[in-house]
């Protein structure tokens, strides 16, 4: 239930807002608990469509063709669209579902859908249930308000949804029954990409086929496929729902454009670990029940270092399902908030001067007979292969850091990244001092033993160091670490979808181990297989081993030297999108064939719109919120203020009024800071309203100009806040949206 400090923080809001807070409801009730549980087992994956369902549903020959698209990548037969689609349907009609969606990912970085019902009409106008097998496999959404960047007309509406077979349907619950989500690709009349979700399957196939290809080369034959695999980590704060309300800023840009210090912080780092409050812990059961029965494998929960900020963390899937399942994680993270009376807050940065919030990717390779190829190992032969995939990965990330940039760049997370939560935007690697020692002891021909032992280390020849996993201590100011048998991407934004991060990642190591299989192929015959491995192996690291960087990230120490390194430095979002068209950058995903060079422009153009868009959304939310409320309290309190020195003067001729008369000037001149800040701000977004789409010259105008407008015109509100009368501040203060719930 809500406490009483709570309760009594809405209350003084009140009287400082005047009557609108006292129009908002009385503290929600906690919603009614759900019946007692059934065992995990039995509840995990109850509303998912997944293999143990499609075991006892499908005719055995229709099982095992959908079994093997989903293990070998092979295209599905459609002929035996019309079983599973039966199937299907029986399954949700039997658990309540009357519609069902093909849900998709749009290049809004959201998902999206429209429902059609079961139903067909019978010629006695009676109604059955019907879902052929052309429903499941296609629909077709009207695709013209849909972002395309170009690939599509405004009058152009023809798209289509098409089956991901390898990621399976789920049932969405509501109060009044279930609907059917089918998780589906989005494509043009064309046949071009207008969603995230194909780059990121096609990605997926390009690293399979390079993975294959390298690792068979150094006979592995029993590898035939390959697929990347990542777990989400998603942090989000939890504001009460009343005090949302009554900010407009968090309503319309999802972060406070406003808000002074609070006398405390997360200096005393008491809530990171903490002990969960029962309103808190109430509100994650019930999301971890949700989440469990959609399949998803939340295992961790925890208070993050912020107040009111939380993590849930889940088991590594394969790449397409892993992003399903995390973007089914956000919108459930925000249905349930509602029912708790809290407001679940995604984005990178809701509160200044406190921890933003971030997506920790964590990355993987695995093979088809579940080897997971980022596991060092402890035999020379395993050695050898793990070396030359990571050699690949160091050599990736060194030549595409700009790549991995455009990845994670977008406005909110220009706020976070180089904060003390989050990375810089120098994209380096950390490998701890164990494993860089013996990629330095390969560079430089020495053995990484003890000191006396001169040895050369040879892989294939002499078994690495036992390398355990937990190789080393965690570094959390590395944007890209090894953390044992993984990479963490931790630049990854906690409101965008990781389906770019994973694609990228997928594409730039994809070219990599293509690159190394080439070079192997090229050097057969000029002796011992091991050796020619030692050779390149020891060739890319010596190349690439710049990006290597164990150290901390935020010294200033780091920057210059990775200067120096002539590592790129993309410190906000407009200068790493224009990478994006480069070249090279175009060439490697079009060879690959993970994005034209249509589709990758396209999906520049949309970056920009996006990005230029939510900064004009927070410009105009600034300057509506002071002209309207900020600006009008602070007049009244002046008001009050200059009546009061008048009174006392006139009652008081001979008393010194020094003080009262400094604080009505500060005052005065703030508010005429801050009104002329405002008009600033206006005039200048105002003149950007016309601009013919967003572009790079767009996107540098918001951020050379409006940005620090607001930056201004949040300074000198954030300075009226601790000037003016604490009853008559018209908005919920840090403090009170912070620390009580």
């Amino acid at each position: 239930m809500p406490s009483p400090a709570r309760n009594a923080a809405i209350r003084s809001i009140g009287v400082r807002h005047d009557k609108r807070a006292a129009a908002q409801k009385a503290a929600a009730a906690s919603p009614d608990k759900p019946s007692p549980p059934r065992p995990l087992t039995d509840i995990f994956a109850d509303n998912v469509f997944n293999d143990t369902v499609q075991r006892e549903r499908l005719p055995k020959p229709t099982y095992r063709a959908l079994q093997k698209t989903r293990e070998t990548g092979e295209i599905l037969d459609l002929s035996i669209a019309d079983a599973v689609a039966n199937a299907m349907r029986d399954w949700a009609v039997e658990r309540g579902a009357t519609h069902f969606t093909h849900w998709f990912q749009p290049m809004t970085g959201l998902t999206a859908e429209k429902h059609d019902s079961f139903i067909s009409l019978t010629g006695d106008d009676r109604i059955i249930n019907e879902f052929s097998g052309r429903a499941l496999v296609m629909g077709e959404p009207d695709a013209s308000s849909f972002p395309s960047g170009g690939l599509r007309s405004t009058f152009e509406a023809r798209g289509y949804t098409v089956w991901d077979p390898t990621s399976p349907a789920i049932l969405r619950e509501s109060p009044d029954g279930f609907t059917l989500l089918i998780p589906t690709t989005f494509c043009s009349w064309t046949g071009e990409a207008l969603d995230k979700k194909t780059p990121l399957l096609r990605s997926d196939q390009a690293i399979s086929k390079a993975a294959v290809r390298l690792v068979n080369l150094l006979g592995n034959d029993y590898i035939t496929r390959v697929h990347s695999t990542i777990g989400c980590e998603q942090e989000y704060f939890l504001i009460d729902r009343e005090f949302v309300q009554l900010r407009p800023d968090l309503i319309c840009s999802g972060r406070t454009l406003f808000g002074a210090r609070p006398p405390k912080g997360q200096e005393l780092d008491d809530h990171y670990f903490g002990t969960i409050s029962p309103r808190i812990l109430g509100y994650m059961q019930e999301v971890e029940l949700e989440l469990w029965k959609l399949g998803i494998p939340i295992t961790t929960r925890h208070n993050e270092v912020a107040p009111l900020q939380f993590e849930f963390a889940p088991i590594y899937r394969p790449s397409a399902v892993a992003i399903d399942q995390n973007m089914l994680t956000m919108e459930v993270l925000k249905k349930i908030a509602d029912r708790h009376g809290f407001k679940c807050l995604l984005h990178e940065k809701p509160f200044a001067g406190v921890n933003g919030s971030g997506k920790h990717m964590n990355w993987s390779l695995e093979d088809n007979l579940g080897h997971n190829l980022l596991e060092p190992g402890s035999t020379p032969h395993d050695n050898a292969q793990f070396m030359m995939i990571l050699a690949a990965i160091i050599r990736a990330i060194d030549l595409h850091g700009d790549l991995m940039r455009v990845a994670i760049a977008h406005a909110g997370n220009d706020h976070r990244l180089g904060a003390n939560e989050a990375p810089p935007a120098i994209i380096s690697i950390f490998l701890g001092s164990q494993l860089e020692g013996i990629v330095d002891a390969l560079v430089d021909k020495r053995s990484p033993a003890a000191a006396g032992n001169s040895k050369e280390l040879k892989l294939g020849l002499d078994s690495l160091p036992s390398i355990p996993r937990d190789i080393t201590d965690r570094n959390r100011t590395s944007p890209f670490a090894f953390t044992g048998q993984k990479f963490e991407f931790r630049a990854v934004g906690s409101s965008q979808s990781a389906a770019y991060p994973a694609t990228f990642l997928n594409t730039v190591v994809a070219e990599s181990l293509n690159f190394l299989a080439d070079e192997l192929e090229g050097r057969k015959g000029r002796g011992d297989l091991r050796e020619v491995v030692q050779e390149l192996v020891t060739e890319t690291l010596a190349k690439h081993r710049r990006v290597l960087f164990n150290g901390d990230n935020y010294a200033v120490e780091w920057e210059q030297e990775a200067e120096r390194r002539d590592l790129p430095n993309l410190r906000d979002t407009p200068t790493a999108l224009a990478q994006f068209s480069a070249k090279k950058n175009l060439d490697l995903f079009d060879d690959l064939g993970v994005l034209s060079n249509r589709e990758a422009l396209s999906r520049q153009k949309v970056l920009f719109d996006t990005y230029c868009s939510a900064i004009k959304i927070e410009a105009y939310s600034s300057h509506d919120l002071g002209l309207s409320s900020i600006l009008p309290a602070a007049i009244r309190f002046q008001r009050e203020l200059a009546d009061s020195i008048i009174k006392v003067r006139e009652a008081c001729p001979a008393l010194d009024l020094e003080t009262e008369q400094a604080h009505l000037g500060d005052l005065t001149e703030t508010i005429s800071a801050f009104k002329r800040g405002l008009d600033d701000l206006k005039l200048r977004v105002t003149a950007l309203d016309n601009a013919d789409g967003a572009d790079e010259d767009t996107a540098v105008t918001y951020r050379n100009e409006i940005i620090p407008s607001m930056d201004y015109v949040r300074s000198q509100g954030d300075r009226l806040e601790e000037l003016v009368d604490d009853q008559i501040w018209p908005l919920p203060k840090y403090r009170e949206m912070l620390f009580v719930h």
